[in-house]
């Protein structure tokens, strides 16, 4: 039997998605940039994929911009922040994707910025008190604070966060990658300044994904070169990607409650047969339902013996997990959200993460498996 827990890494792409995408292939070649026919017919698909996600998001087709990611998109909301809005001075926590703290600290390397930390207790939530400290201490801010973890799940409230960063008068990011298609953003509502998605973590294709820009705020392109995306972004548009976003945010939004019912369900049951199957396990971050991103559960084993080739022996048996961000597998320092939360301890931890497409039988799988791992390892 082979099973798919790596979820928060990549999805499988949706049927759905796969067809819309392929009969776009077929039909639409031409380059949407170009004055003709065939160009004006792409470029009316792109423009009625952006309406789509902005409609679902509630917010102004003028504000979304495609990207090849989500990386990308936090890049572009950074750097353009410290150059057009002339921000000085950032927050984020030590939690963040690397795609937000490495771009950040190299912003503070190159002298642009001065970056502060905002505390976080043992279970990776966010010390907002000491937000208002730092933002009241510093000259107008830019925070970046992401919705839910990638390693550990937790949730952020992020209107609580927007609310304090409007009192401050500071700009506000949030690296939205992980709850896209998985949590409705009503950005009518929410006050915040940048979000993020990738289509591939919510059953569309991988290469894609978006820049939400609050209308108030003008930067300039990240990628130069021709004038696609209203010139915020040169290079011939992902068309093909695009369209797969769209289809898959639309799909996500359409059956986002079943979906939840169905994934949070999993996790309530693998969390409690891991509880009767293996004395001692823990779990990291966040558990309780309204505080934890329903598609991510960290579990800590207490079979330290294996600590270190756990993830090698699922994989041999047929389960595909990870040990936290697929980019930074290879990494010999281990998880730095582990070690920012003080799990600093031998106990080796798994990412289980899960998709519509994940069954309880699955689950049991999981659960008999990492069992006799650590049976056959005391």
């Amino acid at each position: 039997m082979q099973v798919y827990f790596d979820n928060a890494a990549t999805t499988p792409l949706d049927p759905e998605v796969i067809n819309v995408m392929t009969e776009t292939m077929h039909e639409h070649f031409g380059n949407p940039s170009s004055i003709h026919a065939h160009g004006r017919q792409v470029k009316t698909i792109v423009e009625k994929a952006r309406k789509t996600v902005a409609g679902l998001l509630k917010a102004s087709p003028s504000e979304i911009f495609f990207t090849s990611g989500g990386t990308e998109a936090d890049n572009m909301a950074i750097v353009r922040s410290v150059i057009d809005l002339g921000i000085t001075y950032a927050v984020t926590s030590p939690l963040e994707h690397h795609a937000v703290l490495h771009t950040l600290e190299a912003q503070e390397k190159q002298g642009h910025i001065k970056l502060s930390f905002v505390r976080i207790d043992e279970k990776g939530n966010i010390d907002l008190d000491h937000l208002r400290e730092l933002l009241a201490q510093g000259p107008r801010a830019f925070v970046s604070l992401m919705h839910a973890n990638n390693e550990i799940g937790n949730l952020t409230d992020i209107k609580r966060v927007s609310e304090i960063c409007q009192e401050y008068d500071a700009v506000f990011h949030s690296d939205t990658v992980q709850t896209m298609g998985h949590y409705i953003h009503d950005l009518s509502e929410l006050k915040i300044d940048f979000i993020t998605g990738a289509a591939h973590k919510f059953h569309g294709p991988k290469g894609v994904g978006f820049l939400y820009v609050n209308s108030r705020n003008k930067i300039q392109p990240l990628i130069y070169g021709g004038a696609q995306e209203r010139n915020m972004r040169g290079g011939t548009e992902n068309v093909y990607g695009i369209v797969g976003l769209a289809k898959a945010l639309e799909l996500c939004y359409r059956e986002m409650d079943t979906h939840q019912q169905h994934i949070q369900g999993l996790k309530d049951y693998m969390r409690t047969a891991l509880q009767d199957a293996i004395p001692d396990v823990q779990f990291n971050g966040n558990i309780e339902a309204a505080n934890s991103l329903y598609t991510v559960l960290n579990v800590s084993l207490p079979c330290t013996e294996i600590a270190d080739m756990l993830l090698f022996s699922l994989d041999i048996a047929g389960v595909s997990a990870s040990g936290g961000s697929a980019c930074s597998s290879g990494s010999e320092i281990g998880s730095h959200v582990l070690r920012a939360i003080g799990n600093g301890s031998q106990r080796p931890s798994v990412r289980f993460s899960f998709s519509k497409y994940n069954t309880k039988e699955e689950v049991d799988f999981v659960v008999r498996t990492l069992k006799e791992l650590c049976d056959n390892h005391k």
